[in-house]
């Protein structure tokens, strides 16, 4: 036992400068920095019969053209595709993406060391586009698409492989169902003359069963706390339009210190790496717009959140703006500026 806990210090980078002993501290884990910053899923359980809702928003703000780590006017992403490989943008280009989030989550601690979860998602997404030169309403116009509605359901477990007063590993056993629908037309981006799939983007899910593990490892010292989280998508075959969405890995580390026993502030890094689509939709021509493209979806995205956290009558309260700070991407593809997250959850 004492190997593990000294495994665990080791694996955090943590066993030089902690300030507190492995003593009798159960109550360290109830301050305000028992859960991760808004942007962490999965990071905490529940004790067997407790039971938490909780509310999440998000929103993320896409602004300008990027070809790997170079950002392009509305005009350059144009021009580009007209020797990009595929040749793509003919029809438009897209010139800025909002993404709005809400989000249902409900625990419930089956075992002191099982928790079990379901999340409902509400996507709401918004793009503006400039016409390109073989649009028919007329090249250099501009014009929005929207969707919303159901995106995919999220379920799992969330498993204790390892705790002291301490430290806790948990493995996340995760999934997410087909409920969000895939293919949606609009007939803006010709000005009403004809209807066309929503591209890539524009969809709200995957169209297909995708397996999520992750794991999560966490420390708490007497006014700081630390987490480490790798978290995967993984899709699981083809959806009905022949394509498969590219495989996600995230990875995330961060740091939060009490100001009080109820309030705490973090901050956050996290990696994201992400694969191109495979096969294709055969209603989303490359030529009309690069969010039709499968070999432009995949990239790198690093991010850095700042958060704070607090708890007041029973209710936990959760917020974090995180701006993206360097990203490579694959072919020409709307660019991350930041994102918001703010959430409210109570347990019961």
């Amino acid at each position: 036992m004492a190997k593990f806990q000294l495994s665990c210090l080791l694996s955090l980078g943590l066993f030089v400068g902690a300030t507190t002993a492995w003593g009798d501290d159960s109550g360290r884990k109830g301050l305000a920095d028992k859960h991760g910053p808004a942007g962490i899923m999965g990071d905490h359980l529940h004790e067997q019969g407790e039971w938490m809702v909780e509310y999440r928003y998000m929103n993320m703000y896409m602004d300008d053209n990027r070809v790997g780590e170079t950002t392009l006017s509305d005009s350059q992403a144009i021009a580009y595709g007209a020797t990009s490989n595929p040749i793509t943008n003919r029809g438009a280009t897209p010139t800025q993406m909002t993404m709005e989030m809400h989000m249902v989550h409900v625990m419930y601690g089956a075992s002191d060391d099982v928790t079990l979860y379901t999340m409902l998602m509400l996507p709401s997404l918004t793009m503006d586009h400039l016409r390109g030169p073989a649009n028919p309403a007329g090249p250099g116009t501009d014009f929005t698409t929207h969707n919303s509605g159901f995106g995919d359901t999220t379920l799992g477990a969330l498993i204790r492989l390892y705790s002291t007063e301490r430290c806790d590993w948990i493995l996340n056993l995760g999934a997410s169902v087909p409920t969000g629908d895939i293919y949606r037309t609009s007939s803006a981006p010709t000005g009403g003359l004809v209807s066309q799939p929503l591209p890539y983007p524009m969809r709200l899910g995957s169209g297909t069963f995708n397996a999520r593990p992750g794991m999560t490892v966490k420390y708490f010292a007497d006014w700081w706390s630390w987490g480490g989280q790798i978290q995967t998508d993984l899709p699981i075959g083809k959806n009905y339009r022949d394509y498969q969405v590219g495989s996600e890995v995230r990875l995330n580390t961060w740091t939060q210190y009490l100001l009080t026993d109820q309030v705490a502030l973090s901050w956050r890094g996290e990696h994201v790496w992400r694969d191109n689509y495979d096969g294709a939709d055969p209603d989303t021509p490359d030529a009309l717009i690069s969010t039709n493209v499968e070999s432009f979806r995949g990239g790198y995205w690093y991010n850095m959140g700042f958060g704070a956290q607090a708890m007041w009558r029973g209710n936990y309260f959760n917020a974090e703006i995180v701006p993206t700070l360097g990203q490579d991407l694959n072919g020409i593809q709307l660019e991350t500026d930041y994102s918001i997250i703010a959430s409210w959850s109570r347990a019961f």
